[in-house]
C-alpha cells in the first residue's frame, strides 16, 4: 500500500489546538512521527531578563497552568538558593502541602482529559468534581483558581486562612475513597486495559537519551525522583514510595500517576502532622540584587524535572533565565514511541505524555 503523511493537528481536541504531529502511515499503521511546536511561543525567558526578580513570579505561572503552585516555587527556590534566602519552617511545609494538592489537581486533569480522549466521559466528569475541591482550597488562600502567584521569594504571599488546614484535612477523607471509585472505571476495566495495554512503550534506555523525567520516566521503569533523589525543601523528613512501571507503555505511565496520587495523599497527611506555627515570609528587601553567579535549581513537578537557570550579574535582574521544562523533553520522545502502532492508538500515546504547550513552547 502506498504510505502517505496525514496532519494530526493543530486543530484537534488532543492536541489542545497548539500542536501539530506529521504521521506517516501505511494503512492504519503509523511509520514515522514529526512533531512541530511553536504555536504557543512568547519569549518568556526574554522577557524575565528585563523584569526584577519578583516580577518574574507572576509569569511562572503562565508555563504550565496545570501547576501553577509548583512553578512559582521552582522559580523562587532557584532566587532564594542564589541569594542564600532562608525559607521559614512554616513556609516549608505549607509549600509541601501545597505542592502536593497540586499534583493530585494536575494528575486528576490529566486522568480525566485522557479518559475522554479514549471515550470515558464519566471518568471526566468525576475527576474535575474532586479537581474543584483543590481550586477551592487554592481559592482560600490566594485568591485565585489558575494563576496563583501565591510563593514569594523567601516563602508565601500569607499564611492560610483559620480552618484551611482542617479543610485539607477533611478533603484528604473525601478523595481517598474516590480514586477506588475511579479503579471501577479505569483498572478494573477490560476496556480500558485492552485499549492501553502494550501501547506506545518508550524503552528505558530512550527514556534516558530523550532525557524524559516524572511519570514517562518512572514509567519506563526506572525510580527517579527529585523528592527522593535530590531532595528540596523538606521532602526527606516525609516516607512515601516511588511508583515505576514494568513494560514502559501506556498503562504503566496511567498507572504511576494513578499511584502517586495516593503518595500525594500520605504526604500531606503527614505534613498537616507535623506543621509548626510561626511566621511564613522571611524579611527580604524590596528591590533583591542578587550576587555574581548563576544557579541551576530543580523541583519535581507533576509532569517531571522543572529546572530554573540564572545567571546574575549583581543587578535586580537576571543577565541570563533558563527554564527547563519537562514535557519539552518527554514529548521529544514521541518518535520513537508511535511508529509501529495503529493511527487509533495516536491518541492514547500522546495524552500519556501529559503535555502543557504553554510550558513547552515558553
Amino acid at each position: 500500500m502506498e504510505e502517505m503523511w496525514v496532519n494530526m493537528g493543530p486543530q484537534h481536541p488532543s492536541t489542545h489546538g497548539v500542536l501539530r504531529l506529521l504521521l506517516k502511515l501505511d494503512g492504519e499503521v503509523v511509520r514515522e512521527c514529526i512533531p512541530y511546536l511553536g504555536y504557543m511561543h512568547r519569549c518568556h525567558e526574554k522577557i524575565g531578563e528585563n523584569r526584577a526578580y519578583v516580577q518574574i513570579i507572576p509569569y511562572t505561572d503562565r508555563l504550565d497552568y496545570l501547576a501553577s503552585m509548583y512553578n512559582n516555587w521552582a522559580y523562587c527556590l532557584a532566587c532564594e538558593r542564589l541569594m542564600e534566602i532562608p525559607i521559614p519552617e512554616r513556609a516549608e511545609y505549607l509549600r509541601v502541602i501545597i505542592g502536593e494538592l497540586q499534583r493530585i489537581a494536575s494528575h486528576l486533569i490529566w486522568l480525566g482529559t485522557f479518559g475522554l480522549d479514549l471515550g470515558n466521559f464519566t471518568l471526566f466528569m468525576w475527576c474535575f468534581r474532586e479537581r474543584e475541591m483543590v481550586l477551592d482550597l487554592f481559592e482560600a488562600v490566594s485568591g485565585q483558581r489558575l494563576n496563583y502567584s501565591f510563593m514569594r521569594i523567601g516563602g508565601l504571599a500569607l499564611d492560610v486562612p483559620e480552618g484551611w488546614l482542617a479543610d485539607v484535612k477533611a478533603f484528604l477523607a473525601y478523595f481517598k475513597p474516590r480514586l477506588l471509585e475511579y479503579d471501577r472505571l479505569t483498572t478494573d476495566q477490560i476496556i480500558w486495559q485492552k485499549r492501553i495495554q502494550g501501547v506506545g512503550i518508550l524503552k528505558p534506555e530512550d527514556a534516558i537519551s530523550y532525557a524524559c523525567s516524572g511519570p514517562m520516566l518512572r514509567g519506563s521503569g526506572i525510580r527517579w525522583d527529585l523528592r527522593r533523589d535530590d531532595p528540596y525543601g523538606i521532602y526527606d523528613r516525609f516516607d512515601f514510595d516511588i511508583p515505576v512501571g514494568v513494560s514502559g507503555d501506556v498503562w504503566d505511565r496511567f498507572w504511576v500517576r494513578r499511584r502517586e496520587m495516593e503518595e500525594s495523599v500520605k504526604i500531606v497527611e503527614q505534613a498537616l502532622k507535623d506543621i509548626p506555627p510561626g511566621p511564613v515570609l522571611s524579611p527580604v528587601a524590596k528591590k533583591l540584587r542578587a550576587p555574581v553567579g548563576d544557579i541551576y535549581s530543580r523541583v519535581e513537578s507533576p509532569r517531571g524535572e522543572l529546572g530554573h537557570y540564572i545567571v546574575a550579574d549583581g543587578s535586580e535582574r537576571p543577565y541570563r533565565y533558563k527554564v527547563r521544562a519537562p514535557t519539552f523533553a518527554n514529548l521529544s520522545a514521541l518518535p520513537v514511541m508511535l511508529p509501529g502502532y495503529m493511527v487509533a492508538d495516536a491518541v492514547a500515546v500522546l495524552g500519556s505524555v501529559d503535555i502543557v504547550l504553554c510550558e513547552v513552547d515558553r
